[in-house]
């Protein structure tokens, strides 16, 4: 895995919503060590942040690459962040 800490800020576009992307996501966060979190928006996509271990969260970034849950990832916006030193997963 890669080293040191990394942030990695999300946007999921496609079949995200009512498919079980945001908690496919909070378990395999919880299983990576992924501090974070992940929210539905009003226009359709989902949002998240994930904090941690770069590799980890490299990983997790892939996850939702290739749609986890039921989802159909069409495009995935991905940017870089200061860490914040997040403590935990939360999806709102």
């Amino acid at each position: 895995m890669g080293s040191g800490l990394a942030r990695a800020h999300v946007r999921a576009h496609g079949r995200v919503q009512g498919v079980f992307f945001r908690d496919s996501v909070r378990r395999e966060a919880d299983r990576r060590g992924v501090a974070g979190w992940a929210r539905n928006c009003s226009d359709g996509t989902v949002e998240a942040v994930f904090e941690g271990d770069a590799g980890a969260v490299a990983a997790l970034v892939e996850v939702c690459r290739a749609g986890p849950g039921h989802s159909d990832v069409s495009r995935l916006d991905v940017s870089d962040e200061a860490v914040e030193g997040l403590e935990g997963f939360r999806v709102a």
